[in-house]
């Protein structure tokens, strides 16, 4: 009596190769189309730079000791961070595995989903991370003073690069359209945005507005940036651990989410 091979199990959840395969790919895709991205991700936080140092800059000399085109250009770099890994994430994502079917594409390969999502969120870290240091080399050129934290600055990126790009991804597993993503930048990216301590100090700012931006993961992003360039703190374990126990969090949850819509 012929016996069915019991299905191959495999050694580990996250498989090297699977992960490098994956990477590679998005590499050499994003040489396609790396001047429109690098573009968008690091001029328009430069604006924001400009735009708020020299506008409010005219009117608000020092805050909290710094000058304000110091205290804005190491704030932009969360804003950096943020757009060039959520938005990329969220409508990067939605159009691979709703209209090009990248991701069965991929999955009839040796990989799985939660290899696919790390590897994604992984890559777009990256590019975050190096985007991020634009507004901090702009601030630079308008008197900003080089310091040795700036090295960690890339890293920092990359660990809020991560979160939000798993958040990206979180949200284009359970939105059923991409217009539905309106929603979210509305009601979930633009307040946290607003209230993250990058224009203005938070310490202004009514009581619940204060515990609000302490679990908004840009508002430790910013901190961390910022004591980076001026010197850390023993509050920066707290910044440092909350963007990690984020970027976990969402990264398992993309994962999860991702299973479901895809096996559906």
């Amino acid at each position: 009596m012929a016996t069915v091979p019991a299905p191959r199990r495999r050694a580990r959840r996250l498989d090297r190769p699977a992960l490098t395969g994956v990477l590679v790919r998005e590499v050499v895709n994003f040489g396609s189309y790396w001047r429109s991205s690098t573009f968008s991700s690091t001029v328009e936080p430069t604006i924001y730079l400009l735009a708020f140092g020299f506008g409010f800059g005219s009117l608000v000399s020092k805050v909290n000791g710094l000058d304000y085109v110091q205290f804005v250009g190491t704030g932009t770099v969360a804003t950096a961070v943020l757009f060039s890994s959520v938005f990329p994430a969220m409508f990067g994502t939605f159009v691979k595995y709703q209209f090009q079917r990248t991701y069965d594409a991929l999955l009839a390969a040796p990989v799985d989903t939660e290899e696919i999502v790390t590897a994604e969120a992984l890559w777009i870290a990256a590019r975050a991370g190096t985007f991020g240091c634009a507004p901090l080399l702009v601030a630079m050129v308008f008197g900003l003073d080089p310091a040795w934290g700036m090295l960690l600055v890339p890293f920092i990126a990359f660990i809020a690069g991560f979160g939000w790009a798993a958040f990206g991804i979180l949200i284009s597993a359970v939105m059923k359209s991409i217009d539905n993503f309106s929603y979210v930048t509305s009601t979930v990216i633009t307040p946290l945005f607003l209230v993250a301590g990058t224009f203005f100090p938070i310490s202004g700012l009514p009581e619940w507005a204060r515990i609000a931006a302490n679990v908004n993961p840009l508002y430790h992003c910013v901190q961390l940036v910022r004591h980076a360039v001026f010197g850390f703190g023993p509050d920066d374990l707290w910044h440092l651990g909350f963007m990690v126990v984020f970027a976990l969090a969402m990264w398992r949850l993309a994962i999860s989410r991702m299973e479901r819509k895809l096996i559906d």
